[in-house]
């Protein structure tokens, strides 16, 4: 009989509480195959939790980014994305409530 060993790889879970819930991390598990991997996680996270889905996925199929590109995620210029890039709408708001309601001034 050939020495057949089963190779484990470590697997990241992921489950989702709702359909419109993100998926969040939730932790790490060794297993021979992403169908145990699925098994082990489900009953590990199911009896404690409900989820909507769970998710796994091994470890070094996950790819990420470097240094290099968080750098160039800096330089992006995402103001519009947060309040203070609207900063000057409150001042404008203040001067329309100033004026005086007339039928020039609304157009």
């Amino acid at each position: 009989m050939a020495d057949e060993r089963l190779e484990y790889h470590i697997y990241e879970v992921f489950a989702q509480e709702s359909q419109m819930a993100p998926a969040v991390h939730q932790f790490s598990l060794l297993a021979s195959s992403p169908d145990m991997a699925l098994i082990l996680a489900k009953e590990n996270f199911l009896r404690r939790q409900k989820a909507w889905s769970v998710w796994v996925v091994r470890r070094d199929h996950i790819h990420r980014t470097g240094p290099a590109e968080a750098e160039m995620f800096d330089r992006m210029d995402k103001t519009y994305r947060e309040t203070e890039g609207y900063r000057y709408l409150k001042e404008k708001w203040r001067r329309y409530k100033q004026e005086p309601l007339t039928a020039q001034g609304m157009t």
